[in-house]
């Protein structure tokens, strides 16, 4: 029944009413009231649509001004630890180093707006250069350590890379090696510019070395480029460096199997690094154990620029995730803070219940880059001894985080949201035609505000579908918002799969997997694990004769080829694909499939 023929339906009874006299009027009345404001509140619609303003205005500087600013206010407080590299900086001796990289980097014929991309593991280089191409007005590209030629090809093509700076060697990855490989002409390049038919934007190659390398810079070669008063003049460089501009790139995921750039803002950084601090209640005395890769969106934005923004120290324990190097330095550094993914916490647990180190100073755990099971939180908590665990939600194209825990939360918030949406963000929720819902109803979440990417760069088709005219970004994943500011996730509507804080995208490897001579065809879903979070499994249908193919298989197969986080753990053989009337293949059929695989194995 319509709320209008309900109110009708009540306003029938007045004259009963009228009609009536002494106790029953008033009785009767009452109960009238009673019955249209109960039929009016049952009708009402609250639309899940926020607008959280917060306390703290937004700014408007770019990462260079900001740096001044803080040490201006920090100068002699310890900015950044590389422990396996032995290398220390306070705020004040940082940017004079930044400097010297920004003022390098204009020498080498840089001009404001070019793109450096940053291709290595968490050493003091990446750090330095990040910084140090944003004083200088230039774009970084940040790159995946793990990635192999093909992989890098295509992002230093996509992003029309002028020049990178990058490591020789880590663990098994010889950079050099793979940089030849697709830029054969590097070694014979004459005063380190470089002429390449396959990279042609390409003009430079720097690497943190002591060698000497045929073709390439070395890092110290860098830092000895610029004089004195062109390292003076970046100071005064920072008034023509827009915040609007911008900053940095990230690749991220999408349906298509091809990663995108997206380019972010020096006001972006600047301000997300500010209110994400806010919230963690960052300040001087502040030590954080970076444990993510400096080249993710979480360690650049929720790290970086959350602990510069408030004059915390960065602590690097290792060039690579290793949780004994890790609790070693929360000892030794007196860390504070401990940030890291899901994954990464499974491992720290596993072996400070190994350790038993004493992790008197750590207070709290931030956790982010993939869901984080309740369980998994209160582990944290009590295997750690730590008294506050946070939680932080958000894309690569929203700068890091849209929804983070409050101080003070409690463990039914901590546990069971991504936390309370950030400050000056607007975010609703929406059906499958684009109607927004109520609260506390699943839909699909966007997000308008300060913290959306600037654009897919040289991508307009891909940053259309993605965010409107309108400004509303769409963030592809199933969502539930409260009245009261916090949110849940309920899936992805997107096939994406989160490996431990690593993007996959099925595409990617199932054209890979097809490339195989055992393998007609290949399906790649996600599937649950208890450590990483999902793993990748792939359904193949084998060439006639093949009975099988194992994982270490093609482990062997992907070396040098795709990156080793990618190549699925599963590998489930299949005479016909689950199929749509038009085709498609139908991989929820592929999850249930493997779901009753699992139960029978138990």
């Amino acid at each position: 029944m319509s709320v209008n023929k309900m109110l009708k339906r009540n306003l029938q009874l007045i004259p009963r009413i009228l009609g009536a006299n002494g106790l029953s009027s008033f009785v009767l009345i009452r109960r009238l009231s009673a019955s249209i404001t109960k039929t009016v509140e049952a009708h009402k619609f609250y639309p899940a649509y926020l607008h959280y303003v917060g306390k703290d205005p937004l700014v408007y500087r770019n990462v260079g001004q900001q740096l001044e600013k803080t040490v201006a206010e920090y100068g002699s407080t310890e900015a950044i630890v590389s422990c396996h590299e032995q290398k220390r900086y306070t705020f004040r001796s940082l940017i004079e180093e930044v400097d010297r990289v920004a003022a390098g980097l204009l020498k080498l014929g840089l001009k404001q707006g070019d793109h450096v991309g940053i291709w290595a593991p968490n050493n003091m280089h990446w750090y330095l250069t990040m910084l140090g191409a944003a004083r200088a007005g230039l774009v970084s590209v940040a790159i995946n350590s793990a990635l192999q030629a093909r992989e890098l090809d295509y992002c230093l093509k996509k992003a029309k890379v002028k020049a990178v700076v990058m490591s020789e060697t880590f663990k098994s990855q010889n950079f050099y090696e793979i940089m030849k490989s697709i830029c054969p002409e590097l070694p014979d390049s004459v005063d380190g510019r470089i002429n390449s038919v396959n990279l042609p934007h390409l003009k430079h190659v720097i690497i943190d070395t002591p060698n000497r390398l045929k073709g390439a810079l070395s890092f110290d070669d860098l830092l000895g480029l610029g004089n004195s008063d062109e390292r003076e003049a970046i100071a005064q460089l920072q008034r023509y460096v827009m915040p609007d501009s911008g900053c940095n790139i990230q690749f991220t995921s999408g349906t298509t199997g091809k990663p995108k750039a997206a380019l972010l803002s020096h006001y972006n950084f600047v301000n997300n690094g500010t209110h994400i601090g806010n919230r963690n209640q960052l300040d001087s005395n502040s030590r954080i154990c970076v444990q993510v890769p400096l080249f993710h969106v979480y360690g650049v934005v929720i790290t970086v620029m959350a602990a510069m923004t408030h004059g915390s120290t960065l602590v690097l324990p290792a060039a690579g995730f290793s949780p004994a190097d890790s609790l070693k330095a929360i000892v030794d550094e007196k860390c504070t803070v401990i940030h890291g993914t899901p994954t990464m916490y499974v491992d720290l647990i596993k072996k400070q219940r190994e350790l038993k180190l004493p992790l008197k100073t750590a207070k709290m755990a931030v956790t982010g880059g993939a869901p984080c099971s309740p369980q998994l939180f209160l582990d944290i908590k009590e295997v750690l001894g730590l008294d506050h665990v946070r939680t932080v939600y958000g894309l690569t194209e929203t700068t890091a985080v849209i929804f983070q825990s409050r101080p003070g939360d409690n463990n039914e918030r901590i546990l069971n949201t991504v936390g309370h949406l950030q400050d000056h963000v607007e975010v609703k929720v929406v059906d499958a035609e684009g109607h927004i819902v109520q609260f506390g109803q699943p839909g699909e979440l966007y997000v308008r505000g300060y913290a959306t990417m600037l654009e897919y760069y040289d991508d307009p088709e891909k940053t259309k579908e993605t965010m409107g005219n309108d400004k509303w970004l769409k963030t592809g994943d199933q969502f539930i918002l409260e009245a009261d500011g916090y949110g849940r996730i309920v899936g992805r509507l997107k096939e994406m799969i989160i490996r431990g804080g690593e993007n996959i995208f099925p595409k990617e490897v199932e054209d890979f997997l097809n490339s195989h001579s055992k393998i007609i065809e290949a399906h790649v879903i996600g599937v649950p694990d208890e450590r990483l979070g999902e793993e990748c499994c792939a359904f193949v249908r084998l060439q006639d004769g093949v009975e099988s193919i194992t994982h270490e298989e093609l482990k062997e197969f992907a070396r040098g080829k795709i990156a080793h986080f990618k190549v699925p753990r599963f590998v489930i053989p299949i005479d016909q694909f689950p199929r749509t009337a038009s085709g498609k293949i139908q991989k929820f059929k592929l999850a249930e499939t493997y779901k009753q695989m699992q139960k029978e194995k138990a």
